[in-house]
């Protein structure tokens, strides 16, 4: 069953098309990733999800409810957590998510909620004197003391460290076996292909692209990926004739070419042709990275 779909979806702000005609489903019980870069109407969309915004044409259905129209209704199956977010200073975590609670009128229990978010230890520690991670954990209590059965979470990970990234992940993934569904923001390719079930990638207004994470590899980006530093000029445009070559971009200073078969070869004897001197190479397997940097023609990062 589907818990959103969007048919024909436009927002127009002025001569500006936002969301230019966004088809989307979305299935219940799975994580789903919306992965774009800024500008790419992502946040727009979003709000048209939550009720936020209204669809200037097209329709949207969100656990079969309009969103606007039948607000009242949907708000209270849906928690939303975002990228930034603020509290009264000096409240204890126990402190927040009781003050939290008290605004639902079936809210869950704190002290189940600060287990399962393995937060008990910090009940009492102040929210501001928590580590990132920490914080980010307190943030997805509050947006499940309510039991929402639909949560969209912005960039979670974005400002933590490795290890607190993974323990979030563990969260999300549990969450999504309690039969939730998830609709996640992320600037991180790892992020998206580790956790996501289905992924859409929106540019310009537009999906672009939308299936599992392997599909959309094996589609997009599928086999490896060649990345060097060479001297002298390089003709791009030539390496994409290359039998083989799917695409061709940068990551910082490294020149990155993608491909199948044995590409790699050929671009090296492309490049000596040229006279450009490789001083650096190596070889990576295709992963989502690859898949954004094909489908919009550069890489995205934290922060964008």
């Amino acid at each position: 069953m589907s818990a959103i779909i969007c048919r024909g979806v436009r927002r127009n702000f002025g001569d500006v098309h936002a969301v230019d005609g966004v088809d989307l489903t979305i299935d219940e019980h799975q994580i789903f990733g919306l992965l774009g870069p800024n500008g790419s109407g992502k946040t727009t969309l979003l709000n048209q999800l939550q009720g936020i915004d209204r669809p200037t044409a097209g329709e949207v259905s969100v656990l079969g409810l309009d969103p606007i129209r039948d607000w009242s209704l949907l708000a209270p199956r849906m928690g939303t957590q975002l990228q930034e977010a603020t509290l009264i200073p000096r409240l204890t975590v126990r402190e927040a998510l009781s003050t939290f609670a008290s605004f639902y009128p079936h809210a869950r229990d704190v002290d189940e909620v600060l287990g399962e978010l393995g937060l008990t230890d910090k009940a009492t520690s102040r929210v501001e004197k928590l580590s990132g991670g920490q914080r980010q954990r307190v943030f997805i209590a509050l947006a499940l003391l309510h039991d929402p059965e639909l949560l969209f979470f912005d960039e979670l990970t974005s400002a933590v460290d490795p290890r607190a990234r993974h323990a979030i992940w563990d969260i999300l993934r549990n969450l999504a076996r309690q039969g939730r569904t998830i609709v996640l923001t992320t600037h991180s390719m790892e992020e998206a292909q580790a956790l996501c079930d289905r992924i859409a990638i929106i540019d310009a207004g537009r999906i672009i692209a939308e299936g599992a994470p392997s599909d959309l590899i094996a589609e997009h980006a599928g086999g490896s990926r060649l990345l060097l530093r060479a001297d002298g000029v390089v003709d791009e445009d030539a390496l994409l004739d290359v039998d083989g070559v799917s695409s061709v971009g940068h990551d910082g200073d490294h020149l990155v070419v993608t491909g199948t078969g044995q590409f790699a070869a050929r671009v090296m004897a492309d490049l000596s042709a040229q006279g450009a001197v490789v001083t650096d190479m190596s070889m990576q397997e295709a992963t989502f990275e690859d898949v954004f940097l094909a489908l919009t023609g550069r890489t995205m990062r934290e922060g964008e």
